[in-house]
């Protein structure tokens, strides 16, 4: 009986160990590929191959070494919200929605990615409809659809 329980509580624990949040790893890589340490800079630039590395077991890449290696230092300040959907999509709607890569905001010195396709530009609806409640909406909506 001993030995069952504890093959149960190995199991068990393998299980919640192998459940992390979903990114949103479209191209096989956060934000697309895009670098998410120049989204700091200001600028949506596409990272390299050669400057790649993964972070909790995501893959993400980098337009330069120097880049990589600011993610390295602190990955957590670089990753984006909401693990990289459309950060109004989970606010209005609590859904994972699919961005593109060149709409972003840095708020509070976090990275915040958004839909933006045809007419509709989800970064603009953001800043005009109070993004400080957004945010907390999103939030608080993340925690519900983090693991789905």
């Amino acid at each position: 009986m001993k030995k069952v329980v504890i093959a149960l509580f190995l199991m068990l624990g393998h299980i919640s160990f192998a459940q992390s949040i979903d990114y949103n790893t479209k191209k096989g890589y956060a934000a697309n590929g895009y670098d998410v340490v120049a989204y700091f800079d200001g600028k949506a630039l596409i990272g390299s191959k050669e400057f790649s590395t993964k972070h909790d077991e995501v893959n993400y890449k980098f337009s330069s070494q120097e880049n990589k290696n600011r993610f390295i230092a602190n990955p957590a300040k670089h990753i984006p919200q909401y693990g990289g959907y459309c950060a109004y999509a989970v606010a209005k709607s609590g859904k994972k929605v699919s961005i593109n890569p060149e709409t972003f905001e840095i708020r509070d010195g976090k990275l915040y990615l958004f839909y933006n396709s045809g007419r509709t530009n989800t970064l603009k609806l953001w800043t005009s409809e109070a993004p400080n409640q957004l945010q907390v909406i999103a939030d608080k909506n993340w925690q519900k659809i983090k693991n789905k």
